[in-house]
């Protein structure tokens, strides 16, 4: 490797710390003080809030985050994708319910074999995330129908009729109901990667998957240049031959799909089922629009992201020993995502303000020269 190469390796690596890195390191960290000062407020003891929150993680919590980190990652993947369109799929919550439901009734159904089962449920629920996607995005395209209103009211809407589809064809279990139980043939061994643990989901690889996906999608295909080029400019887009709507429906869809994937890796390796409240984790959604915006709709953002919430959801456990509510993790959380973007927006306008001065730099170093 050359001087020069080195020289611009060196640059581009201090450049990602300075403008990547450390805005979101400072963020969190003052995130925490933010919450630590709101739980000094409310007479709690600040000491034990940190010392559980920032405490290691023993083995099985090692296993809790990576399981939860990759439903949290499929849900933020859902979302971001729809960001990069300029998109705001606040339904992810009302996918991935609808999936879920339409997965766990055909699995339970056990009317595919072993393991052809387990790829069947996959396909139907991506399928039905899909169709419920799709509903936001015809009424988007067709009647100029904000998204966000139609798709937030979809979220009620999916987990009314989960309710009623699960209650009325499903069967009584102690005081709910729930759907079939997956037969032992289509239940996935998992990953035994810590000894004397709870195994890792066997289908959290998804979540390696759907992000491997992306990134090619949107990296390094014609769909991911036309969809990254209507996100900036609907009109730029119409002027390169790419029709919007289309653009539109098509992202919509894909969103759907992964939002369909987001309760499998729970649902075939622990549940077994779905009921809703008991054997249903709510709120997934909305925690994956907050993610993709903490990882700023990037692959590897994501995943940390998402091990971040995860990490600090199992953590909320020890806080009811220490005589703190567990809600305030989720104060940590919103707190989290807010300090993110002040901190990336004030590193922007550095790294802008820097630029433009260098530019100005050298157009007088040019000038200085001409003169001469």
């Amino acid at each position: 490797m050359s001087e020069r190469s080195e020289s611009q390796l060196v640059r581009r690596v201090a450049q990602m710390v300075t403008y990547s890195i450390v805005p979101t390191l400072v963020a969190i960290a003052a995130a925490l003080l933010a919450t630590a000062a709101i739980v000094w407020i409310s007479g709690a003891p600040v000491g034990g809030f940190l010392d559980a929150m920032l405490s290691v993680p023993g083995e099985r919590d090692l296993v809790i985050i990576i399981n939860q980190a990759s439903m949290i990652a499929l849900s933020a993947f859902a979302a971001a994708i729809c960001f990069r369109m300029n998109i705001f799929n606040i339904g992810v919550e009302g996918q991935y319910i609808i999936g879920a439901c339409a997965g766990a009734f055909f699995a339970g159904a056990g009317i595919v074999p072993g393991p052809l089962n387990i790829l069947a449920t996959l396909v139907v629920a991506m399928l039905a995330g899909m169709a419920w996607a799709m509903i936001a995005a015809v009424l988007n395209v067709t009647r100029g129908v904000s998204e966000v209103i139609s798709a937030i009211m979809l979220n009620y809407v999916a987990l009314t009729l989960a309710g009623y589809l699960v209650k009325t064809y499903g069967a009584k279990a102690g005081y709910t109901y729930t759907t079939g139980t997956i037969p032992p043939s289509s239940q996935p061994l998992g990953f035994g990667i810590i000894s004397g643990a709870p195994d890792v989901w066997a289908l959290a690889i998804l979540a390696v998957i759907v992000a491997v996906s992306y990134s090619f999608l949107l990296g390094w295909t014609r769909f991911g240049f036309d969809l990254r080029t209507a996100g900036e400019s609907r009109t730029a887009a119409l002027a390169n031959g790419i029709n919007p709507k289309k653009m539109v429906l098509i992202t919509m869809a894909i969103s759907g799909a992964i939002a369909g994937l987001v309760w499998m890796p729970s649902f075939f390796g622990s549940t077994h089922t779905f009921g809703i409240p008991e054997y249903f984790q709510r709120g997934l959604g909305f925690t994956g629009l907050a993610v993709a915006l903490l990882g700023r709709n990037t692959s590897l953002g994501i995943f940390f992201g998402a091990t971040l919430f995860a990490f600090l959801s199992t953590q909320s456990n020890r806080l009811q020993s220490v005589g703190v509510g567990r809600d305030v993790v989720e104060i940590t959380q919103g707190v989290v995502v807010l300090m993110v973007v002040i901190a990336f927006e004030i590193s922007r306008r550095i790294k802008a303000r820097r630029e433009q001065e260098s530019v100005a730099r050298e157009l007088g170093t040019t000038s200085e020269g001409v003169r001469a």
